[in-house]
């Protein structure tokens, strides 16, 4: 992640992220509304320093049902405060007491009903506030001017760390899986590996992308993708209309997320990923070999709503906190924000 490029230059600043769950909080909101009945027990739930998948399984456990009847839309950081929507289907089994679902650092802030299990990325956002502390290196000023750019011209759109497993452990597993040096048989950890190494591979050629075309700009041959939705159209060549858009955040660029079948981009854009993939051929072979389709990811994250409220020290220029605040859409990272904003150190 380090070595990636960056939209505008590496942050002079510092600052210590996480020194707290509270200081990493996270609301998310999903694609629809419940409807209010059916079987499947909708539950809006708040947890603290506690993994997705491991309130998953008490959620089953407490209902007496097998863990697949669990859904949720999206996995979220253990070092925070989250709140997400969990469903539990209870289909032939005894609708449990929710208020005695008592567990350390989690709390069930709503209760609903609908029809169809909760799947994965049926999120319209999710609403980060994060708390930097100790600030370092950076004035008040530039600080802001920081969040203005982010706010018009975004980031780009890297998966985040996480997505690698801690120390890089999927990606490391997914390189000897490749290799050949282990086998994995689960599916589960299957999907984990392969994601981490198709993730890997779309932040190699985006941040190629960036060395090599710039950041903000649109070449010749884009695929572009509809705010808010996974439409994708081609743009041969950049008509002013299509500027506009662009330029207006209507529009993105896309990069490839790779897989088996035909890049979709032409001429400049073509060039680029096709080289990239040459450099990363061992990983983009070993992808289509185990079956992923190719597909497209937006190369510009603009966050929404973005916002900074900046505390300074007393009787000092330093900053002793700042508060950033703002939106994004299903499969984006906070951290690729960050990235763009200041250098984070975690106590």
């Amino acid at each position: 992640m380090d070595g990636l490029a960056y939209a505008y230059s590496q942050a002079a600043g510092r600052a210590v992220f996480k020194q707290s769950p509270a200081d990493f909080i996270v609301q998310e909101s999903l694609s629809f509304e419940p409807e209010g009945e059916g079987n499947q027990a909708f539950l809006y739930i708040e947890k603290t320093n506690t993994n997705t998948e491991w309130l998953a399984r008490q959620l089953a456990r407490f209902a007496g049902i097998e863990l697949k009847e669990v859904g949720y839309a999206g996995l979220k950081d253990r070092q925070a405060v989250s709140s997400q929507w969990f469903s539990v289907k209870l289909e032939g089994v005894a609708i449990p007491d929710w208020d005695e679902f008592l567990l350390d650092g989690v709390r069930i802030l709503k209760k609903t009903w609908h029809r169809k299990k909760l799947k994965r990325g049926a999120i319209k956002n999710n609403q980060f506030k994060i708390t930097l502390r100790d600030i370092k290196g950076i004035s008040a000023q530039e600080l802001q001017q920081r969040v203005e750019q982010i706010a018009q011209q975004g980031v780009p759109n890297y998966f985040g760390r996480q997505r690698f497993g801690h120390d890089y452990n999927n990606l490391q597993r997914a390189a000897r899986w490749f290799n050949r040096d282990i086998k994995i048989k689960k599916r589960i950890e299957k999907s984990m590996v392969l994601s981490a190494a198709r993730s890997m591979v779309f932040n190699q050629m985006l941040s190629e992308r960036i060395n090599q075309l710039g950041w903000n700009t649109l070449s010749e041959g884009e695929v572009m993708m509809l705010n808010g939705s996974r439409s994708v159209f081609a743009a041969q060549t950049i008509e002013p209309d299509i500027q506009q858009r662009f330029t207006e955040g209507d529009i993105h660029p896309t990069m490839a997320l790779w897989g088996r079948g035909r890049l979709s981009s032409t001429a400049d854009v073509l060039s680029l990923e096709q080289n990239s993939a040459d450099k990363l051929s061992h990983w983009c072979q070993a992808l289509e070999n185990q079956g992923l389709q190719q597909a497209r990811r937006t190369a510009r994250l603009v966050p929404g709503n973005i916002s900074i409220t900046i505390d300074k020290a007393q009787h000092s220029p330093l900053i002793s906190r700042a508060v950033l605040c703002f939106s994004l859409p299903s499969g984006c990272y906070a951290t690729a924000v960050l990235r763009e904003l200041v250098r984070v150190e975690q106590p």
